[in-house]
């Protein structure tokens, strides 16, 4: 401390002797001797000067400040020390501090978590019904709500059947009701909750039970009594509550219970409602009158104490007598309403009334959809169909054989492996660099690599057109084209035709269609083709008409006339002189088939007319289909759609009801043996046909309204 206070000493001390006391040291400048006769009476000061030197003092100060601070020990905020000697108007001016931020950031939560506005809307989504492009009823879809009520438009006994049983001091109270808690813990009548606890719960709050939820209730329900007026709050409460049945509001439950307004609510149907609120689906009187019965009972009890009923008057009232009138015969799920669900929601407006929307479910072609997919012997696999437009509108759409045993869709949820069908993107790579179908490429064996795939049957020849590599989907013909245009050439055409699930990079199996995609995805794509527009996005409601502006920047492109006519020759060639004859139809045909590996999922998507149609056969559990590839059955069912949808055959009549036989009635087109390992005769619409091999060269031997005819037949490989 020494070297502090020299600061404070005069400079020169050669010159001065040690003053006799070093315990004091004046903070200003004393004067130094008192002044003389001769010096005017002005004062002499130790600086010297016979005026201060403040400049001086000030530095001294700051070199004394800079001392102490170096001296004094430095105390970390966590230590009990750096708190000790504060004054106590330090304390209370930060403890107010603390109180207003801590008040301000709980406003902010309540306002960002509780937003008054929110206890306005319904808690669940209200109904909403699709229905197909004709009108006719799909599906009925969420809970059923209707319009809010007044407080003031109600019956008095209405009121007092709901605050008796649920909350008694509802008035009197701001929010939290101990009294009220205490009697329900004695008595066992009425809820520890009160109502404005119970409205912060079911509109910001989940239903979990733990104390940190029952706190934010809590403090919740002080928010909205402090922002509400009790009447506001009593509305809001009665028009989303939950009653049962998927009914929510008393308007609502009034009408679904007993087909009157609440306005017109009898004493006896007010206290059965307000006996629901408790456990709706246990006293649901439905589905047990006896228990709400006697809940209805106990409420007129509760009104009887609150002085609302006298015994007398609450003895003669009858049991309500339930109105059934209000039905739902419509199903709240279909395997294309569950998909259309949630884009519907997005486009219905948040409000309290039921709303019906109009979807591009084109009805006839999803009863053919049915039809045919019920009477196809499908044993124990699965079956899926979409048919959409080449803008992208679903007109019918059957996941599963049934969806009340299985909703799961296996069109737009299903990822399995689309198999040769996703050539279509190989080639078209290979027509984009330059190609023709005319071209020529290597059909012989892989026997080098550490990829060796194989054609179905080992069918191999020196070389084919694209043409014909395309139609009898020759494997090691398009691996080889893979291989020349590129992975990122043949991934870049599935991106451009609105493919989004990954695909392997720089694995030549994906040529054969290993990579996992939806139905969906896949039959898209093709739409993209049939109209030359792409990508196409499959949706459930029309698309507004575009406006100039909007064609110009709808993102959209195209493919040049010289490679769209290409691909259109490649699909039309797999149908008419390929693996996928079984789906030929008097008219132009484009279509792929596809088989995936150890034939675990067979494929045939394609387009006639203005449809276009996938369709996809396997197992759940992804284990072998045993004798069906893309060529066969799902072929056939292809063509046994298109041909009812574009008019070529007669739809059966409303009366007939086909029925599934797995061991199958002649169907067209169906391949008959004649003999193990020998010929087979297929039965068409215009004619029988009859596939047979003489001297080793596959024949199919045509009798039809032309007559008999003979033409040679490529073999039919069951593609990867």
């Amino acid at each position: 401390m020494a070297s502090i206070f020299q600061l404070f000493r005069k400079g020169d001390k050669a010159n001065r002797a040690p003053p006799a006391h070093r315990g004091f040291y004046a903070l200003y400048e004393s004067q130094q001797r008192e002044p003389d006769e001769d010096e005017d009476g002005l004062p002499l000061y130790r600086s010297g000067s016979r005026a201060p030197d403040y400049d001086e003092w000030d530095r001294r100060l700051e070199q004394l400040e800079q001392q102490v601070d170096q001296t004094r020990p430095k105390l970390r905020w966590w230590k009990p020390a750096y708190w000790k000697g504060r004054r106590k108007r330090w304390w209370a001016g930060r403890i107010v501090a603390g109180s207003f931020l801590a008040f301000i950031l709980l406003v902010a939560w309540l306002a960002i978590t509780a937003p008054l506005s929110k206890s306005l809307q319904p808690i669940a989504p209200p109904q909403l019904t699709l229905v197909a492009a004709d009108g006719t009823p799909i599906a009925r879809n969420g809970a059923i709500v209707a319009d809010p009520v007044k407080v003031s438009d109600l019956p008095p006994h209405v009121v007092d059947a709901f605050l008796s049983i649920e909350d008694r001091r509802f008035y009197s109270h701001w929010g939290v009701d101990p009294r009220g808690i205490g009697r329900a813990v004695f008595t066992g009548v009425g809820g520890g909750s009160t109502i404005t606890q119970q409205l912060a719960k079911f509109t910001f709050l989940t239903p979990e039970q733990t104390l940190t939820r029952k706190a934010r209730e809590m403090l919740i329900a002080f928010w909205l009594e402090s922002w509400l007026t009790k009447d506001q709050i009593l509305e809001r409460y009665l028009s989303n509550a939950y009653f049962g049945d998927n009914v929510y509001g008393l308007r609502a439950a009034s009408m679904h219970y007993f087909y009157r307004k609440p306005e017109k609510l009898k004493p006896e149907q007010a206290a059965m409602l307000a006996g629901l609120v408790q456990a709706p689906s246990r006293f649901n009187p439905r589905k047990n009158y006896d228990a709400a019965e006697k809940r209805m009972h106990m409420v007129l009890d509760a009104m009887v104490a609150n002085g609302k009923l006298t015994e007398a008057e609450a003895a003669a009232l009858p049991s309500p007598r339930i109105d059934n009138r209000t039905k739902n015969d419509l199903p709240t799920g279909t395997y294309f309403a569950d998909w259309a669900l949630p884009e519907a929601r997005k486009l219905t407006q948040s409000g309290y009334a039921s709303q019906t929307l109009t979807t591009t479910l084109d009805s006839r072609l999803q009863n053919i959809a049915r039809r045919v997919v019920t009477r196809a012997p499908l044993g124990e696999a699965q079956v899926a169909l979409v048919a959409m437009r080449p803008n992208g509108e679903v007109v019918a759409m059957i996941g599963g054989k049934d969806y009340s045993a299985s909703p799961f869709n296996r069109v737009t949820q299903a990822k399995r492996q689309p198999g040769s069908t996703f050539k279509l993107f190989v080639y078209l790579a290979a027509l984009e660099a330059g190609m023709e179908p005319d071209d020529l490429i290597d059909n012989t064996a892989i026997e080098q690599g550490s990829y060796r795939p194989k054609n179905a049957s080992e069918n191999y020849s020196e070389s084919l057109t694209l043409e014909q590599a395309f139609a009898r989907s020759s494997n090691v013909a398009a691996v080889r084209l893979f291989d020349r245009v590129g992975s990122d050439a043949v991934i870049r055409q599935a991106r451009a035709l609105g493919i989004k699930s990954p695909l392997a990079e720089g694995d030549p199996s994906l040529a054969l269609g290993t990579s996992t995609t939806t139905l969906l995805e896949m039959t898209a794509a093709y739409a993209g083709i049939a109209g030359n527009s792409f990508p196409v996005e499959p949706r459930a409601f029309p698309a507004e008409e575009e406006g100039w502006l909007d064609w110009l920047w709808s993102g959209t492109d195209s493919y040049g006339s010289s490679t769209h006519t290409s691909i259109e020759q490649l699909l039309r060639a797999a149908i008419n002189a390929g693996t996928g004859r079984a789906a030929m139809l008097r008219g132009p045909n484009f279509g792929k088939t596809g088989t995936s590996q150890e034939n675990r999922d067979a494929l045939f998507i394609g387009y006639a007319g203005d449809l276009v149609v996938g369709v996809w056969i396997g197992k759940d559990d992804n284990t072998p289909l045993k004798g069906v590839s893309g060529g066969g059955l799902p072929a056939r069912i292809w063509r046994d759609f298109m041909q009812q949808a574009l008019g070529e055959v007669r739809e059966p009549s409303r009366r007939e009801t086909p029925q599934p036989n797995p061991s199958g009635p002649i169907q067209p087109m169906d391949d008959i043996p004649l003999g193990e390992g020998g010929p087979t005769m297929s039965i068409g619409e215009n004619g029988v046909t009859v596939s047979t091999e003489v001297q080793g060269v596959p024949l199919d031997l045509r009798l039809d309204d032309g007559g008999f005819s003979v033409q040679p037949r490529e073999p039919e490989p069951a593609e990867n």
